[in-house]
């Protein structure tokens, strides 16, 4: 079945004005891939089905201005950790997933997507187009990418498995399904620096599942690790040595954690486990692995009359001596998504899904900042990846 994509328009004054800016496609600029799901509403807690079109967007950051360059209506969702964008080592090229759709019989239901799209990028002048779009598993999530970029491996976290998808110029093919089991909930994968093996987070049983690789041969390893409750969102440090995953608990208002993970021993294990708040989103770190960003929802998404409700929060750690270390938070926004830090570490990129926009965060240090910058979007964002 062929699916139709549309570039969606930008007035004449805003292509005019990007068109203008100095710098655009400059290497002071940075260039962000955002997606919004058009599906996402919260009104006073409550799930919303919205009309509106999902879109992968190209976000830029200048002078500590947030820009809309364009946008690319196509399938994404918010449903699964804020990791459904894997942006390929060449840079030519991103993979989108879509773990939920609008129900073609009932427009104001939304049920499980099978759908991975591969995107070409361009120059960052030219439009967004996708080339390839398979079907996978139900409700496919945090993807991620090998260093050669010729394999992805895809958690379906409705439907208990992880494909293995190869990438041949602008053509994607599902290699292998891996099963995981049946109310496992696979939510993301993450590739060691090495390439050697994956972690995937299974919110479903509480584990945390190692993938062997040898090129092309995925296999599950016996071993798995405990973290918490509800394993969700997972990174890997550069270096390597070190995972860090959040712990998404019951969402009864209970605080909820981050753990550590040391790759360095033979097996790995959690090393350090510690309190964030209600609902730890999404976990990152900072490009030379020195920082962690941890997006807390802290009961945003919840009602206003709700005991459990709060204001969302933004908190940074480090790790040190093995252990990790709270440094400093930003409170504001509601329902928190995806984060994106810069090359240099200096600023991160916040998606409040709530109020449909994106927040720039300032890092002086130990100490993060809101810089008060905001660029709205046409939906709720929902995974964000600094691209170029």
């Amino acid at each position: 079945m062929k699916i139709k994509y549309l570039v969606a328009p930008l007035s004449l004054i805003s292509v005019f004005t990007l068109s203008a800016c100095a710098g655009i496609g400059g290497s002071d600029t940075s260039k962000f891939l955002s997606i919004q799901d058009g599906r996402a509403l919260l009104v006073d807690g409550a799930g919303r089905v919205g009309k509106v079109p999902d879109t992968l967007a190209l976000v830029e950051l200048k002078d500590e201005k947030l820009r809309l360059h364009f946008d690319l209506v196509m399938p994404t969702s918010l449903v699964g950790p804020p990791a459904s964008i894997a942006i390929l080592p060449d840079k030519k090229y991103a993979l989108v997933t879509a773990a939920t759709k609008l129900d073609p019989n009932d427009p104001n239901k939304v049920i499980p997507s099978d759908l991975i799209s591969l995107v070409a990028l361009g120059s960052g002048k030219d439009p967004l187009k996708v080339v390839d779009t398979i079907s996978l598993g139900a409700g496919p999530s945090g993807l991620a990418v090998n260093r050669a970029g010729d394999l992805a491996l895809v958690p379906n976290r409705a439907g208990g498995t992880v494909s293995v998808v190869e990438i041949k110029g602008q053509k994607l093919t599902e290699k292998q399904k891996i099963t995981i089991g049946d109310k496992t909930g696979p939510s993301q994968i993450v590739i060691a620096p090495d390439g050697r093996r994956a972690l995937l987070t299974r919110d479903g049983d509480n584990q945390i599942s190692i993938l062997d690789i040898n090129g092309s041969n995925i296999t599950l390893n016996k071993k798995t690790i405990f973290a918490g409750l509800k394993p969700y969102s997972i990174d890997i440090d550069s270096s390597g040595k070190y995972a860090v995953v959040g712990n998404l608990g019951g969402g009864q208002g209970d605080a909820d954690t981050i753990s550590l993970i040391d790759l360095s021993m033979d097996p790995p294990r959690v090393v350090d486990t510690v309190t964030v708040g209600q609902t730890p989103e999404g976990v990152s770190f900072s490009p030379n692995g020195k920082l962690i960003g941890v997006t807390v929802i802290n009961g945003s998404n919840k009602p206003r009359a709700s005991s459990y409700y709060g204001e969302a929060v933004y908190k940074l750690f480090a790790i040190h001596d093995g252990k990790l270390e709270y440094l400093s938070e930003v409170k504001g926004g509601h329902w928190l998504q995806g984060q994106a830090f810069t090359p240099d570490g200096r600023n991160v990129l916040v998606q409040d899904a709530h109020n449909q926009e994106i927040r720039l965060y300032k890092i002086d240090g130990k100490k993060v900042s809101d810089t008060g910058e905001r660029l709205k979007m046409k939906a709720a964002p929902a995974a964000i990846r600094y691209w170029n």
